[in-house]
């Protein structure tokens, strides 16, 4: 797997635009002038630059957070920067880091990296907290009204084909033929096109409970 030249082109699969957006509100933004009115406006190919790939855990991320934002604010643009996001799994199991990383792009939440605010405004430390002792995935809390929404992605709902896995192990061990390499990148990104376009406001898959 040999880097590209430096004069490629970077090419994402054309359904990552077709996937639902996100738009939100962030008075830091706004405050210093890096987007007019504070609005921001993310889509599924930002969250895949920011994890460097694109897979059901990435795409996940990006589809519960903006099923529970939406439901955390029914009638207003979420406010990036004024969000509490607790996660039940720990901080190093599984890909709870990748999750995390995704959530907290969109809602500027961290824990104690992020910027630390400008006098007594704009800090978006202390927002993130992992192991919380939650039965949900996930809970979003509004810093302004402290009211919650719990969310739980259900990816059981939407399987893999069974011959990803099959050829997952060839194309790691590097003895996959070109076809196979490109039938399991297909097939690898077939599950994260489900989730994106046939799934996004499905409840079954993304469920939100206020």
């Amino acid at each position: 797997m040999a880097a590209p030249a430096t004069n490629a082109t970077m090419q994402l699969p054309d359904f990552f635009e077709a996937g639902p957006r996100l738009r939100v509100f962030d008075p830091l933004a706004e405050f210093l002038g890096a987007a007019r009115s504070g609005v921001i406006d993310y889509g599924y190919a930002d969250v895949v630059k920011l994890a460097g790939h694109s897979c059901p855990t990435v795409a996940s991320a990006y589809l519960l957070t903006r099923a529970a934002l939406t439901a955390l604010y029914p009638q207003a643009m979420p406010e990036r920067g004024a969000i509490r996001v607790e996660l039940r799994g720990q901080r190093l199991d599984g890909v709870n880091g990748v999750f995390a990383n995704v959530v907290s792009l969109l809602t500027g939440a961290t824990e104690d990296t992020g910027f630390k605010g400008i006098g007594s405004f704009f800090d978006r430390r202390q927002l993130l907290f992992f192991g919380a002792d939650i039965r949900a995935q996930m809970r979003l809390t509004r810093v302004d009204t402290a009211q919650h929404v719990d969310a739980t992605a259900h990816l059981e709902q939407v399987p893999g084909q069974a011959r990803t896995f099959q050829l997952l192990p060839r194309c790691l061990g590097d003895s996959a033929s070109a076809d196979e390499q490109a039938e399991f990148r297909a097939l690898w990104q077939a599950r994260v096109k489900s989730l994106l376009i046939d799934h996004a406001d499905d409840p079954a898959v993304f469920e939100v409970r206020a």
